[in-house]
């Protein structure tokens, strides 16, 4: 019994869920996202709230039922509120500018660096600041975490890109005789 999978997710208001032939769609005031779902599973939605049911009960129905009921609690939480994720950007003459759907990235190499912006995802820079913001969880980290690992912060000065919060581990470096 998935503890995950069990839980009823709660449906605010102005949010419309729909699942039909194995594509469940959220809809709400921030955006719409959909996904496709494997036959064995029913998506139950009433009285503004929404539950996973497993039509077989295999290993395979197991193991996805806690990952279908993730998806969807976080597709109700995308389109009502969108997910944010946030880059420090640490180190002399490292810069990231944001120009229509790419982000223009001067990391210290012997050229600039350019990253496109997917669909859904919108990103802001302030300065030693990257902000991305979108209703699609997946697409949010996928793309901070393709951005930072162009610049991993290194354990000595800690340039380069780091989440916020994210704790650098420092080592001392050479000591002076």
């Amino acid at each position: 019994m998935s503890r995950i999978g069990k839980q009823i997710i709660n449906i605010p208001s102005g949010t419309e869920v729909i699942f039909k032939d194995y594509v469940l769609t959220v809809k709400g005031p921030k955006g719409e996202l959909s996904r496709e779902i494997r036959p064995g599973f029913d998506i139950k939605v009433e009285n503004g709230t929404a539950t996973v049911i497993p039509l077989k009960h295999d290993l395979q129905a197991r193991a996805l039922w806690g990952t279908y009921g993730s998806h969807l609690k976080n597709m109700v939480k995308g389109v009502t509120e969108q997910f944010t994720k946030k880059l420090l950007l640490e180190g002399i003459g490292f810069k990231a500018e944001v120009a229509g759907d790419k982000i223009n990235l001067n990391l210290g190499f012997s050229h600039p660096i350019q990253v496109s912006i997917p669909k859904g995802v919108t990103v802001t820079s302030e300065k030693g600041q990257v902000l991305f913001t979108g209703c699609d969880k997946e697409a949010v980290n996928q793309l901070a975490s393709q951005v930072r690992s162009l610049k991993k912060p290194e354990p000595y000065k800690g340039k380069g890109f780091r989440y916020e919060g994210e704790i650098i581990k420092r080592k001392q470096g050479k000591k002076a005789a």
